[in-house]
């Protein structure tokens, strides 16, 4: 009984001391908080005209955040999108799968804090807002993780279920395509060895991305094999991200690999 009675009193002094200097402490492991808020006091299933609000929290005391690209969730057209409030100085850009707020950096260790307007919301339990958020000394965090626990979660409005006889109005069509699902597969790279050590493997890829990201693809994919005859850690230092192993119908391992395209520049829009 004593011993039980004084974890239940620490516990209460830990409570107190986090109560008074303001200090949030994680005891046990669980979800990460999303470090850009999202609200809207019309959080409804297609809902018309709705103003959003987000708060996108500063992670540094030195350098202030001067830009947020942000991926709309689907059932969303950038075209349905117009802008609210921001930062002053700070303008709105449409993108062909989202916007870009962006200006004059905010104070170092205050949050960026804008709106805008939607013209209906989708038929849905939750929108995930991915975003990446620049700062004036050039860090980017990456707030696109749709699972919850993940260290980098997206910012997710929860939607209340639609208001009887509320209907779908017609979207105005985006600018270009969407083209959500496609994977552009690289199948093989070849470069002689006598000229392997100026870089032509890299621009090769990096061409294969852009042209692919300018086609609408939303990933790239390839395989390699596994072991020191691939080019699996070839391949991680361009940003590639391993995506599990498989094999040939003759038992002969390959890696997988992926890149995703969500926030890569696309010729001929507005970054």
């Amino acid at each position: 009984m004593f011993h039980a009675d004084t974890k239940h009193s620490t516990a209460r002094r830990l409570a107190l001391l986090a109560s008074a200097t303001g200090i949030a402490t994680l005891l046990t492991a669980g979800p990460a908080f999303a470090h850009v808020e999202v609200e809207s006091d019309k959080a409804q299933a297609l809902a018309e005209n709705v103003g959003i609000g987000f708060e996108a929290e500063s992670e540094s005391s030195t350098a202030g955040i001067t830009k947020l690209r942000v991926v709309l969730p689907e059932g969303i057209e950038p075209a349905d999108v117009t802008y609210g409030e921001g930062p002053k100085g700070w303008r709105f850009t449409a993108a062909d799968d989202g916007y870009t707020v962006e200006g004059p950096a905010v104070k170092a260790g205050e949050n960026a804090v804008y709106s805008i307007v939607v013209k209906q919301l989708p038929d849905v339990k939750e929108l995930a807002f991915k975003t990446l958020q620049t700062y004036s000394d050039g860090r980017v965090d990456r707030w696109i993780e749709l699972d919850e626990s993940g260290e980098n979660p997206a910012p997710v409005l929860s939607l209340k279920a639609s208001a009887p006889g509320a209907e779908s109005a017609a979207s105005t069509p985006s600018e270009t395509e969407s083209r959500a699902g496609i994977t552009a597969v690289l199948a093989h790279v070849v470069v002689i060895a006598r000229v392997r050590s100026y870089g032509l493997g890299s621009a090769l890829v990096r061409r294969f991305t852009d042209d692919a990201a300018a086609a609408g693809c939303a990933r790239l994919g390839l395989v390699t094999a596994a072991g020191p005859d691939g080019a699996g850690p070839y391949y991680e230092r361009l940003g590639w991200q391993y995506a599990g192993e498989t094999r040939t119908p003759e038992g002969r391992a390959l890696l997988a690999y992926e890149y995703d395209l969500t926030f890569y520049p696309r010729r001929g829009t507005a970054q």
